[in-house]
């Protein structure tokens, strides 16, 4: 009897994946022998580009796929292939079954093969070497690379674990983090490992801290220096929550700001002037997310900028006693700025909090109400600021509680004009559920219930949760989230920054200080917010 084809072996292993999809098995381990997978591979090399690219996927593993992963297969094929993809009835002479069920795509040989960014998930991968380690950056580049490849079906933001047979890797790196997935993961919660093309940014954290540059008779700082990526912002980035994508719309738009830049787009054309306006109440982390976002940015545009510099602006130093002196001390900041961008390879950012005391409206100062030197100070800033537009290596980022008082021609310079409201009832739940695993974590507080470790839902899955909560559900983890969400109802009105202080409260409130009762800790806290929100003046 004449062996079957490849193409017939595929569709007959294709149809036992497909029969196993829906319960049953084909074999006694419920996994694909390396020979099936290339069978199954075989089926699709005359479907075209998408054939030969799921092929090259399957076959190029160093692992056997388990079979319930061809039914998510099948699934994200029809999310993401540019082609339809149908499941029908197969009718060939030489297989055994006439009703053999294949899966058929359509080859289009007319049709360009697509990109690489359009075929697959670009996922950020974030790699922190040790302050020890000497080691290259391509090196360790290509390494994580391999090890990524290995990696199963699940993306999800937050540290991976290292490889332990991996020694170099061991030995130079100091965590591995999947960064800013929220985007695509909620609907793309299981991928293959060959529709994902990781960006992995390999970075060592700076050690040195700020530097100040004294100026002036009185020694006054005019401004505050770091050098990128700092150890002291290390994790910022991840502890500010909010939830209408404000901080991918900012990595989004330097990523263009810069791109526009490096292309060499007619700025007359199209006008850009890479300035950034967060404005809002205080304490709602505007500050706190400017030096997180040149954080961000320093390590995600490493390749091409190898250093970078945060300058914070000290606004107070910048007004002089004697008249008309304010304009020039802004002038001269600008000055030593202007000397930092001169190097191309250096990204530089420029911080001015509360930026309303310098870019204060001159109609104000116009009818009496400000000093006339102020006057003065706006024109100064709005000419410097011009001349760094022609500089494409640095952006400006700008605070303001007091938006009405900001100069009109400042705020009309702001590509970014963002609002940055008190937190949500998503974002405050969020806010305290991390700080509730981070004293989980240290062992402020007991992190089993009932012999089972707690483990705390984000926003999302706990609404679900308790949509489906069944008996079999473990009561006190049940009572623990609800307590929790009751706290994040409760703190309607307080700012990001009074959050994060509420546990430490809540803890120096308690009864007995040794207390690791989750359960009562969050009772406790939702007592201090009370108490809180009644000695706050109206």
């Amino acid at each position: 009897m004449e062996a079957p084809s490849e193409s017939v072996r595929g569709r007959w292993c294709l149809d036992a994946a497909l029969n196993h999809s829906e319960g049953e098995t084909s074999d006694e381990q419920g996994k694909l022998s390396s020979h099936e997978l290339r069978f199954f591979g075989a089926a699709f090399v005359s479907a075209g580009r998408a054939g030969v690219t799921l092929k090259k996927g399957i076959i190029s593993g160093s692992r056997v796929l388990q079979l319930k992963a061809f039914q998510s297969l099948l699934l994200v094929l029809k999310m993401s292939v540019p082609m339809d993809i149908s499941v029908q009835n197969f009718t060939n002479g030489d297989a055994s079954n006439d009703h053999t069920t294949v899966v058929s795509v359509p080859a289009v040989p007319s049709s360009p093969a697509p990109a690489v960014v359009e075929d697959k998930f670009l996922v950020s991968v974030e790699v922190c070497l040790k302050p020890s380690s000497t080691a290259r950056i391509e090196d360790v580049k290509l390494a994580v690379e391999r090890m990524l490849e290995k990696r199963n079906l699940s993306y999800v933001d937050g540290p991976i674990d290292l490889p332990l047979d991996d020694s170099f890797v061991v030995d130079n790196v100091q965590r591995i983090c999947i960064c800013d997935t929220e985007e695509w993961v909620a609907n793309h919660d299981i991928l293959l490992f060959w529709q994902v093309k990781p960006l992995v940014h390999v970075y060592q954290l700076s050690e040195e801290g700020p530097c100040e540059d004294l100026d002036g008779d009185n020694q006054l700082s005019s401004f505050s220096e770091w050098t990128l990526p700092a150890k002291e912002f290390d994790g910022m980035w991840e502890s500010l929550v909010y939830e209408s994508g404000l901080k991918q719309r900012l990595l989004r738009y330097a990523a263009s700001a810069l791109l526009f830049t490096e292309k060499g787009v007619d700025p007359f054309l199209v006008s850009w002037n890479r300035i950034v306006l967060l404005h809002g109440p205080p304490g709602t982390g505007k500050t706190s997310l400017c030096k997180a976002l040149a954080q961000k940015l320093s390590i995600r545009f490493r390749s091409r900028y190898p250093h970078s510099q945060l300058i914070e602006v000290n606004a107070h130093s910048l007004f002089s006693k004697w008249f008309s002196e304010s304009g020039k001390l802004v002038a001269k900041l600008f000055q030593k700025i202007q000397e930092m961008v001169e190097e191309e390879n250096n990204l530089v950012f420029v911080l001015i909090d509360e930026v309303e005391s310098l870019a204060a409206a001159r109609k104000a100062a116009l009818s009496g109400s400000e000093p006339s030197d102020s006057i003065r100070v706006v024109n100064a800033l709005l000419t410097q600021m011009d001349k760094l537009k022609s500089s494409p290596n640095v952006i400006i980022l700008t605070t303001s509680n007091i938006t009405a008082a900001i100069d009109l021609a400042f705020v009309d310079r702001a590509d970014i004009k963002a609002y940055v409201g008190p937190p949500t009832l998503q974002a405050r739940y969020e806010i305290l559920r991390s700080c509730l695993q981070e004293l989980l974590r240290t062992g402020i507080l007991s992190s089993c219930q009932d012999g089972d470790h707690l483990i705390l839902p984000n926003y999302a899955s706990l609404i679900g949760n308790l949509a489906s909560s069944t008996a079999e559900d473990s009561q006190s983890h049940l009572n623990i989230c609800k307590c929790l969400l009751e706290a994040a109802k409760a703190c309607e009105g307080l700012s990001g920054r009074s959050l994060r202080k509420l546990p430490f409260l809540a803890h120096a409130a308690l009864a007995h200080i040794q207390c690791q009762d989750p359960t009562k800790f969050l009772l406790t806290m939702i007592n201090t917010i009370n108490r809180e929100r009644s000695e706050i003046p109206d």
